[in-house]
């Protein structure tokens, strides 16, 4: 039962709330360990109550788990019984109001502009591998794309000649301009280093050495691995090439509208703990260069 309940809330998810692939499997992959977890207290997903679910939550504070992480498994948990009482399976929520950590608005970790030219400049281009990362790293750059949209990027959705591309999240397009040194690595990967790599049928634009879509930890281990070659000390994601992308563009007098649209922010306010960061950086550079600061 369990494991079909889990199939039909993804399906429930992907088709009627319309999430990414990610998020899907993030809260399956959630609820299977409050699952486990539950079942070796003698209960099941259908018999746990709001008492389990608190137990549940504690034992992850005792482990150490991050505010964020707890704050993600019981949205999660808290979605499934949602959907478990749309269909009639349980007749109350478990989950619903629990007071779960107040998550801690930390800055995001952004490179400044040397490092990463430095990170852009790391893949030599010796190699079809080295092409194709260096053409990867300046997409990303150039355009903020998140990871999932630059994996799944299709040839069909870059135009090098007008100099744009196309990102598609759950129901939304959005045109994003791409610069003309990320245009030069995308025309060099696709004629020199994709040919060579990827299998007859695969639309992806950018592909592993099986010819076929790159994964999400493909890429992160592709990152760590420029990072360390360009002596990057910081602890960087692809998500910090994004949060660097929106903090240069505001450090050069980009507006906040024209970057919530680029980025793909519903809510302005997302794109506004950018400017935070962007202001916080001048109240530094005047206390160490102003005489009476």
């Amino acid at each position: 039962m369990k494991e079909m309940l889990i199939s039909e809330f993804a399906q429930y998810l992907q088709e009627e709330k319309q999430v990414s692939q990610n998020t899907v499997q993030s809260y399956c992959r959630d609820i299977k360990q409050f699952s486990l977890y539950i079942e070796s207290a003698g209960f099941d997903l259908l018999s746990a109550g709001r008492t389990q679910v608190l137990e549940y939550m504690t034992k992850m504070q005792k482990n150490g788990k991050a505010d964020s992480s707890i704050m993600r498994c019981i949205a999660s948990v808290r979605s499934l019984y949602n959907f478990m009482q749309i269909k009639g399976i349980k007749a109350s929520n478990p989950a619903l109001n629990l007071k779960t950590p107040k998550k801690e608005n930390k800055a995001p970790e952004i490179l400044t502009q040397t490092e990463i030219e430095a990170l852009l400049d790391a893949p030599d281009g010796s190699t079809v591998k080295s092409i194709r990362d260096k053409a990867m790293l300046e997409v990303m750059y150039a355009s903020g794309v998140r990871v999932t949209e630059l994996i799944t990027m299709k040839i069909s959705d870059i135009d090098s000649d007008l100099g744009y591309l196309k990102c598609f999240k759950a129901d939304n397009i959005r045109i994003v301009p791409l610069g003309k040194v990320a245009v030069e690595a995308v025309k060099t990967y696709l004629t020199a280093a994709r040919p060579l790599m990827a299998t007859k049928d695969t639309q992806t634009l950018f592909v592993n050495c099986s010819g076929t879509a790159m994964s999400r930890q493909g890429f992160w281990k592709l990152i760590k691995k420029y990072a360390k070659m360009a002596g990057i000390q910081k602890e960087i994601t692809p998500h910090t090439i994004r949060h660097s992308f929106a903090t240069h563009l505001l450090e050069n007098g980009a507006d906040l509208a024209s970057i919530q649209e680029m980025l793909g922010h519903k809510d302005i306010s997302s794109t506004q703990v950018y400017a935070k960061l962007v202001h916080g950086r001048i109240r530094e550079v005047y206390n160490k260069a102003h005489p009476r600061a």
